[in-house]
């Protein structure tokens, strides 16, 4: 017999306009033309990245940066999508919360709400919209093969979801059932949620007047692939009637396939992990195994990347001549361990990551 579980109707969500938030997107976002704040002691790391990327671009090698949601909630998004546009970005990677905190921007304007008092009140990560449109556009994404986060990138973008007739749904499930149609499961769930929330079929309008600052609309728009790569009960929008485990779970999936795909082209590429201390190692070196799997099917191999790291904690233990002893407390960093596995060159840097990508944004305008 399963064990009993909580019934998602009992749950009750607030609108998330009535939500106290703590950052207004227009009051924090960075101009990333305007002067970057002075930082003489990082100077070099950020010419020598710079110049990595510039390289990595010119010979066609991939340029992946790997963020947390701190750098959104910092305001650093602006920068991400000039470094988009101007071609120096392949690919990006988040988590959950980067993704919730640019949506609930783009489409509100502020984000980021009191965890303590929230918690108490039963109401934390309990909002309607933020919870019922990622989710949808998740599950709608799916059914045309994209994954979580060129899906919320295309709601951001388009300010709008497409939902399929229903009775159209039904007769194309029931086609795919006689086949190996790939996106069966897919339709099934979304048909699932159609009905029991009785959606109407067609273009839903759904605004997002700060969409300008969003970094997954932006990616969409300029086509550089944005994957979100979450945990299931991390992020606020499993606090909701429209939560489906199984679209997540294949949004994420389908997100992790891209990433393989980019990290394969990583000869002599750039890969920056900002402030990301546990999802972009652990992802990283599974992808890293995993398109180096493929290539040496073929007697080929993925070398000369370069790796910077960026995070604010410091480090007492000299990771460059190897890796300190477990009784080191720094032998427990993951973000410096499972990088330093990776081979490559590798470079830690403890810096504000505003002040890092704003001066470094700045050097590869310079250095064009």
């Amino acid at each position: 017999m399963p064990y009993p579980q909580i019934d998602m109707r009992q749950l009750k969500v607030y609108p998330l306009a009535s939500r106290k938030s703590k950052s207004r997107i227009e009051g924090i976002a960075v101009n990333p033309d305007a002067d970057p704040p002075a930082a003489p002691e990082i100077e070099g790391v950020v010419d020598e990245i710079a110049r990595r990327i510039l390289a990595a671009r010119a010979r066609g090698a991939a340029v992946i940066l790997a963020y947390g949601a701190h750098l959104v909630k910092n305001g650093a998004g602006p920068i991400l999508i000039k470094l988009m546009e101007n071609g120096w970005l392949t690919h990006l990677a988040t988590q959950g919360a980067g993704g919730i905190h640019d949506w609930e921007f783009s489409y509100l304007g502020r984000s980021e709400e009191d965890v303590r008092a929230n918690v108490a009140t039963g109401s934390f990560g309990a909002w309607e919209e933020t919870g019922k449109y990622i989710n949808l556009a998740v599950q709608a994404g799916a059914i045309d093969g994209m994954g979580y986060g060129e899906s919320l990138g295309a709601l951001i973008e388009n300010e709008a979801l497409v939902l399929p007739d229903p009775a159209q749904l039904e007769k194309e499930i029931e086609e795919a059932l006689k086949s190996t149609n790939e996106f069966l499961p897919a339709k099934i769930e979304l048909l699932k949620t159609i009905r029991k929330f009785n959606l109407p079929a067609g273009v839903v309008k759904i605004p997002h007047p700060y969409k300008k600052y969003s970094v997954f609309g932006n990616a969409f728009r300029n086509r550089v692939p944005l994957t979100v790569h979450p945990g299931i009960g991390y992020d606020i929008i499993y606090n909701n009637p429209y939560t489906n485990g199984a679209a997540l779970g294949r949004g994420a999936h389908i997100d992790y396939k891209i990433f393989v795909h980019s990290v394969s082209n990583l000869s002599h590429g750039v890969f920056l992990s900002i402030g990301s201390a546990i999802m972009a190692p652990q992802i990283f070196e599974k992808a890293l195994s995993f398109a180096n799997n493929i290539k040496l099917q073929h007697g080929e191999k993925i070398t000369g990347y370069y790796i910077l790291i960026n995070d604010l904690q410091k480090s007492v233990w000299n990771w460059e001549k190897g890796e300190p002893p477990k009784s080191s407390p720094d032998y427990y960093l993951r973000f410096l361990k499972s990088f330093y596995r990776m081979g490559g060159t590798v470079r830690y840097l403890a810096a504000d990551n505003r002040k890092l990508l704003h001066n470094l944004y700045r050097r590869l305008k310079k250095l064009s």
